[in-house]
């Protein structure tokens, strides 16, 4: 029997592989859920992003028969982005198949390509979490890689100051529902010509406690009669109030140390709030690079790649993406905390 000489069969080419892995169930996490980001594949590694101020003026009446007055033309400029290629890779030994054998109905091929799959699989929840934890960052306007570096800080970008909000929950006769209002009619009033359906905040446990004992909060849900009670069940998933869907975040995941030990990244700094529309149609994109493969160069990008690196002692079966998410209006991003 000659286990090995099977990863030279088509069911291990770069396409079959890539085909494999997207069948995978994805567990990008609750942002991934929300489907904000709208995949944007593109043929090379890099891209760019033409930002038009548009200007839109109150025209002045001119009398009938006379020259119009001229059009403002907007000022046009672009801004050149960079993907970056998130990969992982697992060794298979010929030891760990060398001993397969057919059984029942299950050939040796059926075999190795479960062993694969498998591999596959687990390859493919980190990346997952990755693309979430990517995400998380555009939402925040700044996309960090795994070390807390910074890979494109979009308000740098696009000349924009964050729009910060102190809802002080802790200060007796706070308006809560008065900063709620002013962070609704930021995010309406950047929104730059695109639409939205709702308003939607992401809030991690320490200031999610504080939002619940928030006596503004309380009273607003005393005679609150649902499911959906906070004041007596568990609403963590997400409740209405004031034109936003509140919802705890709770995403973190380990990040490997040169040292061999691991820290826990969470994904949005505890105590915050952050505010962003829902429903939009070109706020939120991801754009995806296609592998550094040979085979796929100057092809539309794709989600998810996966390929079989054959040796004469070993496979390595590697998982990648190559993908940059963006949020193409900054201004809309708002930060909530709380100082007390």
């Amino acid at each position: 029997m000659e286990t090995m000489d099977i990863f030279n069969n088509d069911a291990f080419s770069l396409v079959s592989m890539t085909e494999g892995v997207d069948m995978i169930p994805n567990q990008w996490g609750r942002i991934g859920e929300m489907g904000l980001f709208t995949p944007k594949p593109i043929r090379t590694s890099m891209f760019t992003i033409e930002r038009r101020n548009g200007v839109l003026v109150i025209i002045q009446s001119s009398p009938r028969g006379t020259d119009m007055p001229g059009v403002k033309r907007p000022k046009r400029d672009l801004r050149m982005f960079r993907t970056a290629r998130f990969g992982l890779q697992d060794r298979i030994t010929s030891d760990e198949i060398g001993e397969i054998r057919a059984f029942g109905t299950t050939d040796e091929l059926s075999q190795v390509q479960d062993v694969v799959a498998d591999r596959q699989t687990d390859l493919r929840g980190s990346i997952d979490i990755t693309r979430e934890y990517l995400r998380a960052g555009a939402l925040q306007g700044k996309v960090k890689d795994a070390d807390g570096t910074t890979l494109v800080d979009l308000y740098a970008e696009f000349g924009i100051t964050q729009k910060e909000v102190d809802f002080t929950l802790g200060t007796q006769g706070t308006d809560v529902k008065g900063q709620i209002a002013e962070v609704s009619r930021h995010i309406k009033t950047n929104l730059k010509g695109d639409v939205m359906t709702g308003i939607h905040c992401l809030v991690t446990p320490t200031a999610w406690d504080k939002l619940m004992f928030n006596n503004e909060f309380k009273e607003a849900h005393r005679y609150y009669m649902s499911v959906r009670d906070p004041l007596r069940n568990d609403v963590s998933d997400g409740i209405p109030w004031n034109g936003v869907f509140w919802e705890e975040y709770l995403a973190e995941g380990d990040v490997p140390q040169e040292d061999g030990t691991t820290i826990t990244q969470s994904f949005i700094p505890d105590g915050d709030f952050r505010f962003f529309p829902v429903g939009t149609r070109a706020t939120f994109n991801q754009y995806n690079a296609p592998s550094d493969d040979l085979e796929y160069i100057g092809t539309p990008g794709q989600e998810f790649y996966s390929s079989l690196e054959f040796e004469r002692k070993y496979a390595e079966v590697e998982v990648q993406m190559n993908t940059l998410p963006i949020c193409t209006r900054p201004a809309v991003l708002v930060r909530g905390h709380t100082s007390n």
